[in-house]
């Protein structure tokens, strides 16, 4: 452990509470004191936070990281923004339990790495996989990572579906026996320290097939709430429909008839829409939640405070599909560059590709807007870049945008990626739920769809647009939105907070100096045959100091290496 005494900074505490001048002492890992004018002791590292914010650790509440820390255990970028602890095994999706059937293990896997844009490659070959129940994925997880954030970690009930029932969770609903096996493995993870469970109720694949959890009745889904029940710091994460279907109102109201007046406390992510095209579901779901609160029931919406942007690639992405677009999708599935390319450059395909575009895609997809489409990121740099895709479908004589896309992919190497501007925010919603003390915010996906957006920075955000530019929040609500409302939410009780006796996950920053960093491509993902592929990510924000469990991982710009990361749990006790 790194004794220190942090100096001349100013303390928000995470609580929302006005900020105050402190010095913190550190001990052991552990906040051991804070006053003013603190003497240094021998064995004191003396760290200066003069005009800095002295904050807690911030808490990200939605990453995968499940898959990809096994390779990439310094959680990059994390560090560097702050980041203490890391919140994963959302949608549905874990890495336990599994199966002891190879081909039905190997499924839970392709559906995580179809749905959150993880190669699968190094799923495969980077874990041990020496586990079945999560129990034993705990044991194995603990004793053989060491990362740089602190984690905590939902089970998923696609990974158990697939678990109790193999390749036929896709097609049915359980069995009364199935069910029961369900619930078994749900109370090994609870009893041995998960959150709680995620669900899915979004999802369809490439062949737009419905998610196994949107196969499940509601037998399955009273079983499992049943057990969750018996878990009173046990949290409940259901991901709705609110961008393709647009089924979510309708999944909120089923959840919450389900749950009935049981003491259950449930996230709905995507609780509460707020992307202009969503609007027209938002009244019914923002009455929704606030019946539910009236009624006493423990119900927390989910929302991101950034706008979702969608990279397309060919190479390796679901947004084609989860767009309702097809035909664009073969691109994807094509295993060869010479398939790809065959067909990009196929007349009969680039017909149907038009079709789809026009008729097919959802109306609010990147495919229906083509021409706002960004040409950023060339792989050989032929270009043109810097232009819409509208703008070089008119350099090309007026063609259609889905031609001029495949034009510029087979000019400019396969590997390029076409950007889609962020969605038109309804910033006075996002603005409502920042401050609503029922909602779970700092929501970023990362370190899913890799080729897409980074994910990992977007922190920076709430201080950058929504306390500077905007005028929206104090610094103190900032933090505390991150911190102190999260590891409320999520049942950590000894985090979240600058508090005597909390863990020393702290963060040390200068308000001037950080800022939201552009995504920069970096190729350090393994490809499973001994090369490299490329993800995004983003240099430091930088923080002062970034300290898990008393160790710094970010120490004045400079990543430690250190991995002082440990799982985390809610009290759980069996009722």
């Amino acid at each position: 452990m790194s004794d220190m005494l942090i100096s001349g900074g100013t303390v928000v505490d995470g609580t929302g509470a006005p900020a105050y001048r402190a010095d913190v002492r550190v001990c052991n890992g552990v906040i051991t004191e804070i006053g003013q004018n603190l003497k240094p002791r021998a064995e004191e590292r003396l760290f200066d936070a003069s005009g800095c914010y002295v904050a807690p650790g911030f808490i990200e509440s939605h990453t995968h990281f499940d898959g990809t820390m096994w390779w990439a255990p310094e959680m990059d970028p994390l560090p560097g923004f702050g980041v203490t602890t890391s919140i994963m095994g959302n949608c549905g999706f874990s890495a336990a339990p599994v199966s002891k059937d190879e081909a039905a293990r190997l499924e839970m896997v392709k559906i995580f790495s179809f749905f959150e844009d993880i190669p699968i490659e190094p799923f495969i070959k980077e874990l041990p996989w020496d586990w079945n129940t999560w129990s034993e994925y705990k044991q194995s997880l603990t004793s053989r990572l060491k990362v740089s954030a602190n984690y905590g970690a939902f089970v998923g009930h696609i990974a158990i579906r697939l678990a109790v029932m193999g390749l036929d969770a896709w097609e049915r609903v359980a069995t009364p026996e199935e069910i029961a096996r369900m619930a078994e493995l749900l109370d090994d993870a609870l009893k041995a320290g998960a959150l709680g469970m995620s669900s899915n109720l979004l999802d369809h694949d490439g062949d737009d097939r419905p998610i196994p959890t949107l196969v499940a009745d509601d037998a399955e889904f009273s079983a499992l709430i049943d057990v969750l029940e018996k878990y009173p710091a046990a949290t409940f994460q259901v991901i709705l429909d609110t961008f393709m279907r647009m089924s979510a109102p309708m999944q909120m109201e089923r959840i919450a008839r389900l749950c009935g007046e049981r003491r259950i406390r449930v996230q709905f992510a995507g609780g509460v829409p707020t992307l202009e095209f969503q609007k027209p579901m938002q009244g019914q779901m923002v009455e929704s939640i606030e019946r539910f609160k009236k009624q006493g029931l423990d119900f927390w919406a989910g929302y991101a405070h950034v706008s979702p942007t969608n990279t397309l690639g060919i190479k390796h992405s679901l947004i084609f599909a989860q767009s309702n677009d097809y035909v664009w999708h073969e691109v994807v599935l094509a295993e060869t560059e010479e398939e790809k390319t065959r067909l990009l450059r196929d007349p009969d395909w680039r017909a149907r590709a038009r079709n789809s575009w026009d008729n097919e895609a959802w109306k609010h997809s990147p495919m229906a807007n083509g021409k706002t489409l960004l040409l950023l990121n060339s792989d050989n740099g032929v270009g043109p870049v810097r232009l819409t895709l509208g703008e070089y479908a008119e350099q090309l004589g007026g063609v259609h945008p889905s031609d001029a896309m495949a034009e510029w992919l087979i000019r400019n190497g396969l590997d390029s990626t076409v950007h889609m501007p962020p969605f038109p925010m309804d910033e006075d919603m996002v603005i409502s739920l920042l401050k609503d003390p029922h909602s779970v915010g700092n929501i970023n996906d990362a370190p899913a769809h890799g080729q897409m957006l980074c994910g990992g920075g977007e922190n920076m955000v709430l201080f950058t647009k929504y306390v500077k530019q905007l005028g929206a929040l104090t610094v103190e609500e900032a933090v505390h939105v991150m911190t102190g409302k999260l590891a409320r939410h999520f049942n950590l009780h000894d985090l979240g907070e600058i508090k005597v006796g909390n863990r020393a996950d702290i963060t040390v920053f200068n308000l001037d100096e950080i800022e939201h960093r552009e995504m920069k491509k970096v190729y350090d993902v393994p490809d499973g045959k001994g090369g490299k592929i490329w993800r995004w990510t983003r240099d430091a924000a930088p923080m002062r100091l970034t300290l898990v469990n008393g160790i710094p991982t970010f120490d004045n710009g400079v990543y430690t290496g250190a991995r002082p990361g440990e799982m985390l749990s809610p009290v759980q006790t069996a009722a």
